[in-house]
C-alpha cells in the first residue's frame, strides 16, 4: 500500500545569537507570535524588540501568513530577540527559497558569533589583571 506524501503543516528552524538559542516553528495562520506560551507584547517590553523579531515578515511580506511559536532559552532579551529573528529567517527559506536574495542582502540569515570570552586563571575576568605594583 502507498502511501501518499502529506505537506508538513509546520516548518521549524533554529536561531541563535550569543549565548540565546530560539527553536521556532511557522504554521500558515494570521501572524500571531508566541514565545515561551506567551504573546510577543507580554514577553517583550521594547518595541525595538518586537520590531527586532518581526524584521523577516515584514522584509518578505508574510506578517498575516504565518502563526510564529518560539521556545527560546539563553541570555537576555537582546540575544533572544535576535537568535529569534534568525530562526524566523531561517524558517522562511526553508518554506520558500526564493526569499533567500531578500533576507541574505538584510543581514538577517547571518548569525552572530560574539559571545563572552572565557575568564582565564589568574585573571579577576576574562582581560582584567590584578592591579600592577612596583613595591
Amino acid at each position: 500500500m502507498a502511501q501518499k506524501s502529506i505537506p508538513n503543516p509546520y516548518t521549524n528552524a533554529t536561531g541563535r545569537r550569543k549565548s540565546s538559542i530560539a527553536r521556532v516553528r511557522l504554521i500558515a495562520g494570521k501572524g500571531k507570535i508566541t514565545i515561551n506560551k506567551r504573546d510577543i507584547d507580554e514577553y517583550f517590553g521594547l518595541a525595538t524588540l518586537k520590531q527586532i523579531v518581526r524584521q523577516p515578515l515584514v522584509l518578505t511580506n508574510t506578517q498575516e501568513k504565518y502563526d510564529v511559536y518560539v521556545t527560546v532559552n539563553g541570555g537576555g532579551f537582546g540575544g533572544q530577540a535576535g537568535a529569534i529573528r534568525h530562526g524566523i529567517a531561517r524558517a522562511l527559506i526553508k518554506i520558500n527559497a526564493e526569499l533567500k536574495p531578500t533576507l541574505k542582502t538584510a543581514g538577517l540569515l547571518t548569525r552572530d558569533p560574539r559571545m563572552k570570552e572565557r575568564k582565564k586563571y589568574g585573571l579577576h575576568k576574562a582581560r582584567k589583571a590584578v592591579q600592577f605594583s612596583k613595591r
